[in-house]
């Protein structure tokens, strides 16, 4: 009886392997299983073996030179070379928008502080791929009546958004999405001193300050003046 068991067992087992062997035969190559990756689907140079996120990050700082550390100040940027290029970009923005102009320190305005914010840029990977250094003013300094009176600025709401991403698809409509760069300095203000760039003074007018004409980071009535600036335009 254990014998005639054991060769039931063996006869059903080899009748199920052929049965499989034969469904694979029939089915088409490209839906048949593989252990082996092909190799047609490997992206790159297979004897280069596997990159790690470690070593792609330090092949990324070496390929767009820039900085991983994110600094806290001033004290420390200035010795970065990294970051040295970052704040002359973000004075160079500066210039070319005709933000301020250098001019006696007056008697009868309040001067506003403004520093140095530095933050990494990273992409989808989490990889750093830009150092953005920002100046900003010391905008809790303000008092309202005396450094700004009007702040009040629309704001898109997301369920507004939501609205119009669906009439769009409802009525076969293309979108487009547009970025302003440096958006706050585009926007006109008067009246509004503030101190010369921690590390970026100069040096045969120590004493000077900077005179805003457009909106500066961190002023209260920055958005503002933008969203003055944007209205007009459309």
């Amino acid at each position: 009886m254990k014998k005639s068991t054991k060769t039931k067992k063996n006869t059903n087992s080899r009748d199920s392997q052929s049965k499989e062997n034969q469904i694979n035969v029939d089915l088409p190559r490209e839906w048949r299983t593989s252990r082996h990756h092909p190799l047609d689907n490997i992206i790159g140079v297979i004897s280069k073996g596997v990159t790690t996120r470690h070593s792609l990050k330090d092949a990324c700082n070496n390929m767009s030179f820039v900085s991983l550390i994110e600094l806290k100040s001033i004290n420390e940027a200035i010795i970065d070379e990294h970051w040295i290029i970052a704040m002359q970009e973000e004075l160079n923005q500066f210039e070319g928008n005709q933000v301020w102009e250098l001019v006696d320190r007056p008697n009868d305005h309040p001067i506003i502080g403004i520093k140095w914010v530095f933050r990494n840029k990273l992409d989808e990977h989490g990889i750093v791929i830009r150092n953005k250094a920002r100046l900003v003013a010391k905008g809790y300094n303000q008092e309202e009546g005396i450094d700004y009176e009007e702040t009040y600025a629309l704001v898109a709401r997301l369920e507004a958004i939501r609205m119009l991403l669906a009439f769009a698809s409802i009525m076969n409509l293309k979108l487009y999405q547009m970025d302003v760069k440096s958006a706050f300095l585009n926007g006109f203000i008067q009246e509004v001193y503030v101190d010369q760039p921690p590390g970026f003074e100069n040096s045969d007018f120590p004493n000077h300050v900077f005179k805003l004409k457009k909106a500066l980071y961190g002023l209260k009535q920055a958005p503002r003046a933008w969203y003055e600036r944007l209205a007009n335009f459309f």
